[in-house]
């Protein structure tokens, strides 16, 4: 594959070709394991494609550990699952330095590092960690690297963090603050699955044969992956687009409508902006595509904007869900957009 400042329209195309080919591999695996889900997986490859962090919400039971297990397998690269618990301490997510015993009985210091350090590392009930055992998190999630005393450790390439949480059961729980949320690409629901889909669960789950999630792809193939996503073009026309929908979430803004006034307290950061951009090229290359459109940004929208909008008591009294205020933005900023 060819450098990005070296693309030409035939190696473009082979690129995005390539692209899909990984995709498509992935998903058919993981859907060996997990049933139904599809948007699901849709939404968590999407982000590993684009280098994002991925958060998980939905009721025990509904397969997120599953389905966070399976892409660990499907993708051959090192893997570590972190169970979040309300007695956890940032040093047993990041490591510590400890006292061992060497050679003729002398002791030295050493630095057991903790397991973040992973490619892949799933986030299990991340809400039962308390906030300082969360915040250990903000700086791996953002700058992918950790620091202990002096030791600064960089965080193996490709790297990505699936955090899991359940909305429901909030006994011992501590929310996730703003600016955590807001270092996560995209916020996937998880539903219920279909009447067909727990017959297939069934039988996958309670028969004799057990279901094996074979490797399809590496490390450095997914790397690849993300420079080819990185190099898609971004007209204009999208790139202001995004941006409308970004003011949008905003209260105040030229762009916001009048239930985002009424019923948002903060809008999204230009992260939010950032994760579109990001998302909308890799829905382009699925699509056979080598440039993002407004269509691809709307498509996007939802799992990218919903976590960084928080609601005000208004919203909260009135069951006003941050699904629906995105919603009315599109409806909203598509208009404008029509108008100009």
């Amino acid at each position: 594959m060819q450098p990005t400042d070296q693309i030409t329209a035939a190696s473009a195309r082979e690129s995005a070709a390539d692209f899909r080919a990984t995709f498509t591999r992935i998903r058919t695996e993981v859907s060996r394991m997990m049933v139904g889900q599809g948007e699901v997986i849709d939404g968590v490859l999407t982000a590993l494609m684009a280098g994002g962090h991925v958060l998980l919400e939905g009721v025990p039971g509904l397969g997120k550990t599953a389905l966070v297990h399976a892409i660990s397998r499907a993708v051959d690269v090192p893997f570590s699952r972190i169970q979040f618990t309300p007695d956890m301490m940032p040093a047993d997510i990041i490591g510590t330095s400890m006292l061992t015993e060497g050679e003729g009985g002398r002791h030295e210091l050493t630095f057991e590092q903790g397991p973040i350090v992973s490619n892949l590392v799933l986030a299990d009930e991340i809400n039962r960690a308390t906030p300082k055992t969360q915040s250990a998190l903000l700086e791996v999630m953002q700058e992918k690297q950790v620091t202990v005393g002096r030791r600064t450790i960089r965080m193996p390439e490709p790297f990505c963090v699936m955090a899991t949480q359940n909305p429901i059961d909030q006994e011992g729980t501590y929310p996730l603050p703003e600016a955590q949320l807001d270092r996560f690409l995209f916020k996937l629901l998880v539903g219920y699955p279909t009447e067909s889909e727990y017959h297939a669960i069934i039988d996958r789950t309670t028969g004799g044969e057990q279901v094996v999630v074979n490797a399809v792809t590496d490390g450095g193939t997914l790397l690849r992956m993300r420079e080819v996503a990185r190099a898609i073009p971004v007209p204009h026309a999208a790139r202001a687009y995004a941006i409308r929908l970004v003011m949008g979430t905003q209260p105040g803004s030229d762009y916001a409508p009048d239930s985002v006034t009424r019923h948002v307290a903060l809008g999204a950061s230009p992260r939010g902006v950032q994760a579109l951009m990001l998302a909308a090229k890799v829905h382009a290359l699925l699509d056979a595509r080598f440039s993002v459109s407004s269509d691809d940004i709307a498509a996007v929208s939802l799992p990218a904007l919903r976590h960084r909008i928080v609601t005000n008591f208004h919203a909260q009294a009135g069951g006003v869900s941050a699904d629906a205020l995105v919603e009315e933005v599109l409806l909203h900023v598509q208009r404008v957009y029509d108008g100009d």
